[in-house]
C-alpha cells in the first residue's frame, strides 16, 4: 500500500495569526511553509500584502511568496502547479509541508486537486461585461456560479469579469477531477478561532503599523515600476483604497475607512467559507501541537514531542 505524505495546512479569516502559527508549528515539526495568498505571491507586493518578514520567518523556508510580475496576471491554476511542485520538493527533503493563507481557492485547488479551468481570455465578451455596473457584475456571478461568488471581493471588477467570463464558458461544468492526481497527500486543516471583535482590534491595529511602515510609498514604487492604476486596483483591499487616495478620488480617513471595512467583510467571507470547508477549529498553539502530534503519530511517523 503506498505510504501517505502528510500536509498541513493552516487556514483562516485575516488578522487571525496564521503566519505565526505555522512558523512555530514549523518550527517544532521540522516543517516548511507553502504560502496560499494571492497577493503575496507578487514581488514588490510586502507591507500591503502582509508578507511575512525576514525576521518573522524565524530561519524556516517560505515558498510561492514574491515569485510573479505584478504586471502580469497570475492565475490560480499557475499557484496550483507551483505549490504542488513545492510539496514534493518538502516532502522529497523529508521535511513537513504546511501550507499557510487566507486565499481559499487557492487552498481548495491544492486540497481538493481542483480541476482549473483552461479559459483564454474574450476580448469581446469583456468590452460588454465593461459596461455593466459593479452590483450587477456580480448579480450575474451569483447567478452562473454561487459558489465562486461567495469567495470573491464583490467590488473588484477585474476578478468579476474574469470570473464570468470562466463561468460562462464552462457552462455549469464541475471543477474537481474525477481522479484525484494528490491522492498520496493526507491533510490536517486548521482554523485559529478568533473572535469577530478580536479580529475587528487586529484589522486596525495592523493597518496602523502598515501605514507608518510605508505602505503608501510601496503603492507609489508599483505604479512607478510600471503597474497601472487599474491593475492596483484589481489587487483590492489595501491596493484599490491607496490607489484611489493616490488618484485623489478619496481623502487619507476615506482610505482608511474603506480598508477597515473591506478587510472586516473579506473576513465575513472567509468565515462563510470556512463552515463549509469544517476544518478543525483550535483555540491556541497548544491545540495545534497536540493535533499535529496525534496526526503523525497516527500516521506511522515518529512522535516529534516524544522525541
Amino acid at each position: 500500500m503506498e505510504t501517505k505524505h502528510l500536509t498541513i495546512a493552516i487556514i483562516g479569516p485575516t488578522a487571525s495569526g496564521k503566519s505565526e502559527l505555522a512558523v512555530r508549528l514549523a518550527k517544532k515539526f521540522n516543517g516548511e511553509v507553502i504560502s496560499a495568498d494571492s497577493r503575496q505571491v507578487y514581488r514588490g507586493m510586502d507591507i500591503g500584502s502582509g508578507k511575512i518578514t525576514k525576521k518573522e520567518k524565524r530561519n524556516i523556508p517560505h515558498h510561492l511568496l514574491g515569485v510573479a510580475n505584478p504586471r502580469r496576471a497570475f492565475s490560480v491554476a499557475q499557484y496550483q502547479k507551483l505549490a504542488n511542485k513545492a510539496l514534493e520538493k518538502i516532502t522529497k527533503s523529508g521535511h513537513l509541508p504546511i501550507v499557510c493563507g487566507g486565499s481559499h481557492f487557492y487552498i481548495q485547488a491544492l486540497v481538493e486537486n481542483l480541476n482549473l479551468p483552461q479559459v483564454e481570455p474574450n476580448p469581446k465578451l469583456r468590452r460588454e461585461l465593461e459596461k455593466l455596473p459593479t452590483k450587477k457584475l456580480f448579480a450575474k456571478l451569483k447567478k452562473l456560479d454561487k459558489t465562486k461568488a461567495e469567495n470573491i471581493d464583490p467590488n473588484n471588477r477585474v476578478r468579476l469579469i474574469r470570473a464570468v467570463e470562466i463561468a460562462l464558458n464552462l457552462k455549469g461544468e464541475a471543477f474537481r477531477s474525477p481522479k484525484p492526481r494528490l491522492a498520496n497527500y493526507r491533510w490536517l486543516i486548521l482554523t485559529l478561532e478568533v473572535s469577530d471583535k478580536k479580529i475587528k482590534e487586529n484589522i486596525k491595529i495592523r493597518l496602523k503599523k502598515r501605514l507608518e511602515k510605508g505602505m503608501v510609498k510601496e503603492v507609489e514604487k508599483l505604479k512607478k515600476s510600471g503597474v497601472s492604476w487599474k491593475r492596483l486596483e484589481s489587487f483590492g483591499l489595501e491596493y484599490r483604497a491607496i490607489a484611489r487616495y493616490l488618484q485623489n478620488k478619496i481623502s487619507k480617513e476615506e482610505m482608511v475607512r474603506e480598508i477597515e471595512v473591506g478587510s472586516w467583510q473579506f473576513a465575513r467571507r472567509q468565515k462563510t467559507w470556512l463552515r463549509k470547508i469544517k476544518p478543525v477549529w483550535i483555540k491556541n498553539y497548544k491545540e495545534a501541537e497536540k493535533l499535529v502530534s496525534d496526526f503523525l503519530l497516527k500516521s506511522g511517523k515518529i512522535d516529534p514531542l516524544g522525541s
